[in-house]
């Protein structure tokens, strides 16, 4: 007889309760930033002791390592959905703005200010090449002969931030460079700074993208 997939309900419960931990932690995040993140606040707002906490994360590293590796998975599934349609680099940057629109905070958990003391593990980095594989995926089917300039030149030997992905250097920096300024402009949009200034940071967004994929009228 096959032995069974499903969960024990030991397991299942050990996952309702890390799923709770998080949610807490989200909480607190929003709150009072990543920097402040604390599995003994979080065990208070739970109701059990800060060292039953630890049954479930070895400590806030662990945690916070959680938290990435759920916001970077979820951008790198919603950004490969898209790429697999044949989409071009500006459908890619609209997945990018809707994901981040949608919690502000998972934004800038991975793109925002690090948290000071911790340093995530190689298979996070790989999380992120797999967003960047897509992106290069996309450029160089939308601009194979993109032109060279001594920046692509100096990409050529400094390429590490692309994985083993084969890009030629001058798609590398056309898509470094969309990469690059599109979160500057989500970076300010997210964090407020355009309250008050009278304008629509979507058609900001759309006109920065026109320019970046040389549309702009």
């Amino acid at each position: 007889m096959a032995k069974s997939d499903a969960a024990t309900p030991r397991e299942r419960y050990r996952a309702q309760v890390r799923a709770e931990i998080k949610q807490h932690a989200w909480e607190q995040i929003a709150t009072a930033g990543a920097s402040a993140l604390s599995l003994n606040a979080i065990a208070k707002r739970m109701g059990v002791s800060g060292p039953a906490l630890y049954r479930y994360f070895a400590g806030r590293d662990e945690l916070i390592t959680e938290l990435i590796r759920d916001a970077y998975r979820s951008l790198a599934d919603a950004v490969h959905a898209t790429a697999v349609t044949g989409a071009d680099p500006a459908a890619l940057a609209h997945v990018l703005r809707d994901w981040a629109l949608a919690d502000p905070h998972r934004y800038f958990l991975i793109y925002g200010t690090p948290v000071p003391g911790y340093h995530a593990p190689d298979e996070i980095t790989g999380i992120s090449q797999e967003i960047m594989a897509d992106l290069l995926t996309a450029w160089t089917a939308f601009e194979p002969d993109a032109p060279a300039s001594p920046f692509a030149a100096h990409l050529a030997d400094h390429r590490d931030w692309a994985g083993d992905h084969p890009a030629p250097p001058g798609v590398l920096r056309r898509a470094l460079a969309f990469w690059t300024r599109l979160h500057g402009v989500l970076s300010l949009e997210l964090a407020g700074h355009f309250a008050g200034m009278g304008f629509d940071p979507a058609l900001l967004f759309r006109a920065e993208l026109d320019g970046l994929v040389g549309r702009e009228g």
